[in-house]
């Protein structure tokens, strides 16, 4: 990219412009990650694995810029380069399963700290070259220092296997310089549909992942039973029984003060 026709003044200015960016990128992250503590604090699964997010670097900015006819020389281009490059602030939502994808999407339409203007799906119309994501273009407002400035970002939502492919599939491109061989963009289309196959299959099996074990009614009993040998003083029958019977079920009876009598009395007898 030659920056030469572009004047010293503005890319000065630059740093100073991308600064909101670097500060929406910052915040949205922390909140984004403040939803999936939010759920495993409340002891919930969380649809979200992990964000991550960038500032488009000042050459890329300036490129793409130049190919939507932006004159730096002009005193607007500030104004154009905000308004028409939607992508400078990008975070990525990486989820395990597509219902997840689903589910992060949804939970951001709801929210009232940033506004929705474009979501394209390209899980249920992927890209020719195989890629698949949801990209949603939404505004957001940041107070920067003595200024509120709201600005666009880019959010992209993905499984773990999109994100995988997707990393693959930048990294030839940038080795390609672009131009990736024929019989390389048809391995890379065959890799993506055999990641979907895994993503739906995995996602089918979502529910009999994460659904926990039904807990047999009988070991309500089988804890009475425990309860009594141990006002008896019985401790070793007691802890045996709760070896064979309730063990592993711990998390079924954290809110039964029988239970925690037990475990806390009992101790290592119950290990």
């Amino acid at each position: 990219m030659n920056t030469a026709h572009v004047p010293n003044k503005v890319l000065n200015n630059l740093v100073h412009f991308l600064a909101p960016y670097e500060q929406a990128v910052d915040e949205l992250k922390l909140k984004l990650k403040g939803i999936k503590y939010g759920f495993l604090k409340s002891g919930r699964y969380s649809p979200i694995e992990f964000v991550v997010g960038r500032v488009k670097k000042v050459d890329s900015l300036i490129k793409k810029a130049q190919e939507r006819g932006i004159d730096f020389h002009q005193d607007t281009w500030q104004e154009r380069v905000a308004r028409e490059i939607t992508d400078i602030a990008g975070l990525r939502v990486v989820c395990r399963y597509i219902d997840d994808v689903r589910e992060v999407q949804q939970l951001l339409q709801e929210r009232e700290d940033i506004e929705v203007h474009d979501i394209k799906d390209y899980i249920a119309t992927p890209k020719e070259s195989g890629y698949r994501s949801i990209h949603m273009i939404v505004s957001y407002t940041v107070y920067h220092g003595s200024e509120k400035i709201t600005l666009f970002c880019e959010i992209q939502i993905r499984t773990l296997g999109m994100n995988f492919w997707a990393t693959n599939e930048h990294e030839l491109r940038y080795k390609y310089a672009g131009n990736i061989p024929e019989n390389v963009l048809q391995q890379l289309h065959e890799a993506s549909v055999i990641t979907h196959q895994l993503d739906v299959l995995m996602n089918s099996l979502r529910q009999e992942i994460l659904t926990p074990p039904e807990v047999d009614t009988s070991l309500e009993e089988k804890l009475e039973e425990i309860f009594s040998l141990y006002v008896k003083q019985d401790y070793e029958s007691a802890a045996a029984l709760y070896r064979e019977h309730v063990s592993g079920f711990e998390q079924a009876f954290q809110d039964n003060p029988k239970f925690k009598m037990i475990h806390d009395l009992l101790g290592k007898r119950l290990g």
